[in-house]
């Protein structure tokens, strides 16, 4: 999973390529671009921890009240603004690249007019997507907020003194949410006001945002330390513990006992309405809640099918449950004594498919890229992950592993598919491509859509045998795994949303058909309960991918080629699958 920037904005794509392929006769629109650069401009301003993550620090002191009546007033306004911009520009007369940001544009103001129809306010966090965690995240100094200059010390504080005012408005939401029936589970709201509480110190030494005074800069004048010393001890104190307090004390005592005991968004007045708009916003598509999960059924069927093959010619004997165990628990999968070996295996990973990479790929990415291990103070919370590179290529994009003990890390893991996934070809590859493309509108080349850039993601595990790789057997269990995850999604997450699925039920499920413990289990369901629809975009993505590559091989025949087909899908960025599939089968029609 990428770690993902709290971003609105689409995704962009590759210059060289596109300047060198460019066929199209209709010179780019002036008018249209200004009118992009001040949507994007704009969206900054609404979204400024958007900006932060994107190393834009105009708005760093900056933290809007997003659960406002006068905020989201705000957001309407905006929308609908640029919603009646566009309709000032006839698409047809537009270039192939601004008919593309035409298409986008307007996919994502359609997608944020209809959800203001709903009041998704009324949940404002959750143990999983929560602005009190990204705050701590951003406070601690190790983050994306900047803590380089006086000024930047002092915009975190004016920050602080917004998330005050956000936690009230919060509370007040919950509140409504209440009145209204549209409360959380009881199974997240347990896992919800520890993680406030924690917060709470009576040292200020001891607090998490006292990191970015153990970081003070050495060149600050001796009177700068001093102050800022003092003012983050009182903003701690006075500002931050009570707020993390009270919020948290609110969850405990006079929410916990309202919130419901049933797990998904049907049980809600309005509730299936609600989970219907987020598969559509999460996949990009018009697929039914109920489509979603008959292909999950039968996606789940397959991979089991594959399964049970490979168990078989490895040996085996047992069903498929005591191989998962097997597979989990035999010392001959944990060869590894240090976290070295762990990142030179990964290393190798990416020598032994090189030479199969030039053959697939005819544009690569100048973004420097790195392993590295995950550090050590969140290494046993964090999953692997790729952190993107800067747009000027000056900070590499960066394979994560957390090792918190090399001797039991598992080498049928998925290993190879992880790498696949996470760094390249997956999210490295695409996003540095994007960012990298600066003849797009920054609108196009920052963000991106769920179902795009994690179904990019999966569809790279697909290329594993293709790439020279899986020839080991239970490497090919270890992917087989990570599909498999992907197709439980689709099941549980609509169950749960639409067919009354428990939580236990939904655990169950997932434990019966792949290798994972109750704990992980848990928490992954615990995630599709918090941010529905939102796990269904990997499978989906990847699934249009490799539909659209197996409809033009046959169509094409001796005239496709691979390495292009990468091209096209990676040329233009994020997109919606909608505007995505129309947009490749244009490319393929001109072959």
């Amino acid at each position: 999973m990428k770690k993902i920037a709290l971003v609105l904005f689409a995704a962009g794509a590759l210059s060289a390529c596109n300047q060198k392929q460019k066929t199209e006769t209709v010179a780019a629109n002036p008018q249209f671009a200004r009118m992009l650069d001040q949507y994007y401009e704009g969206s900054l301003k609404l979204y400024p921890l958007g900006a932060t993550y994107i190393g834009d620090n105009r708005y760093n002191d900056q933290l809007p009240n997003d659960g406002s009546a006068a905020y989201i007033s705000t957001v309407k306004k905006f929308s609908q603004q640029y919603s009646d911009s566009l309709k000032n520009y006839d698409r047809t007369a537009l270039n192939e690249n601004d008919a593309l940001s035409y298409d986008v544009l307007k996919d994502q103001l359609d997608m944020n007019m209809e959800g203001l129809k709903y009041h998704f306010e009324y949940l404002p966090f959750n143990q999983f997507y929560a602005l009190p965690l990204t705050i701590g995240q951003l406070g601690s100094g190790t983050g994306a907020q900047p803590f380089k200059t006086v000024k930047d010390y002092d915009n975190w504080l004016k920050r602080v003194t917004a998330f005050s005012v956000w936690a009230d408005t919060a509370t007040a939401n919950f509140r409504k949410g209440m009145a209204a029936g549209l409360v959380l589970p009881k199974a997240l709201v347990v896992k919800m006001y520890p993680q406030l509480l924690s917060m709470v110190v009576k040292d200020p030494k001891k607090s998490l945002f006292y990191g970015p005074v153990n970081l003070l800069p050495k060149e600050f004048s001796a009177a700068d330390k001093k102050k800022i010393t003092g003012e983050y001890e009182s903003a701690i104190l006075n500002v931050i513990v009570p707020t993390y307090k009270k919020l948290g004390e609110f969850l405990q005592n006079e929410y916990l006992p309202k919130a419901r005991t049933t797990s998904g968004y049907s049980s809600m007045p309005g509730g299936t309405d609600m989970y219907t708009y987020l598969v559509k916003q999460q996949t990009t598509t018009t697929r039914t809640p109920e489509e979603i999960y008959q292909t999950g059924l039968k996606e789940v069927a397959r991979i089991r099918s594959i399964m049970d093959s490979i168990k078989n010619k490895t040996g085996f004997k047992g069903d498929l449950n005591a191989f998962f165990e097997y597979m989990k628990t035999d010392p001959r999968f944990m060869p590894y004594k240090t976290p070295a070996q762990v990142l030179a295996a990964f290393d190798d990973i990416h020598k032994r498919m090189e030479p199969n990479l030039k053959k697939m790929f005819n544009v690569t990415p100048k973004t420097p890229f790195e392993i590295r291990q995950t550090e050590a103070f969140r290494a046993a919370s964090a999953s692997a992950e790729y952190n993107q590179g800067s747009a000027d290529g000056k900070r590499p994009g960066i394979f994560y592993v957390p090792i918190l003990d090399a001797k039991t890390f598992n080498t049928t893991s998925g290993m190879e598919s992880l790498f696949l996934h996470e760094a390249i070809p997956g999210h490295h590859y695409q996003i540095s491509l994007t960012q990298e493309n600066t003849s797009l509108p920054k609108f196009r080349r920052f963000g991106g859509h769920n179902a795009y850039v994690e179904g990019w993601a999966l569809y790279c595990e697909s290329l594993g045998k293709e790439l020279g790789l899986y020839t080991d057997p239970y490497q090919y269990m270890g992917a087989l795994g990570d599909e498999m995850h992907r197709a439980i999604r689709l099941v549980v997450d609509v169950a749960i949303h639409t067919k009354n699925m428990s939580r236990e039920e939904a655990i169950k499920y997932m434990m019966a058909n792949e290798p994972a413990s109750e704990q992980y289990a848990t928490a992954e369901i615990e995630r599709y309960m918090a941010i529905p629809g939102q796990a269904l975009g990997y499978k989906t993505g990847a699934m249009k991918i490799r539909e659209l590559r197996n409809r033009y091989e046959k169509k094409l025949g001796a005239k496709f080629n691979l390495a292009e087909f990468h091209t096209q899908v990676l040329k233009d960025g994020s997109l919606p699958l909608s505007v995505f599939e129309s947009k490749m089968d244009n490319w393929a029609g001109k072959q």
